[in-house]
């Protein structure tokens, strides 16, 4: 059961830096002026090639990492939770909490 233990504390450490610092920038940007309005925000989003290929890249890695977790039943009305948090608040901080908990239900059904 232990067995996973050290990759999920190594998850969890990447959870807090996926809260971190996206919301360290997203903070400056607010402060800055941003808004999440959409005209302002998809701007902001799409200014350069450079915003448009990472918020693309986010954007389609959130979609795919959010129709698996619809998919996956084991988490029951969690996985809807999951789906929220990961446009509101990031996936960066979302994909590993959820990878931990996932390793933690694999612990204990094995253990069982």
């Amino acid at each position: 059961m232990h067995h996973h233990q050290p990759l999920r504390v190594f998850l969890f450490l990447l959870a807090a830096l996926g809260l971190a610092i996206p919301w360290y920038f997203n903070t400056l940007y607010f402060l800055a002026g941003g808004s999440v309005m959409p005209g302002i925000f998809w701007r902001d989003a799409f200014a350069n090639a450079l915003t448009t290929g990472i918020t693309c890249d986010v954007y389609l890695a959130a979609v795919a990492f959010s129709a698996w977790v619809a998919a996956d039943r084991r988490l029951g009305a969690w996985r809807w939770a999951c789906i929220a948090a990961c446009f509101c608040i990031g996936l960066a901080f979302v994909m590993p909490l959820y990878l931990a908990q996932r390793l933690r239900m694999d612990a204990a059904r094995s253990s069982s």
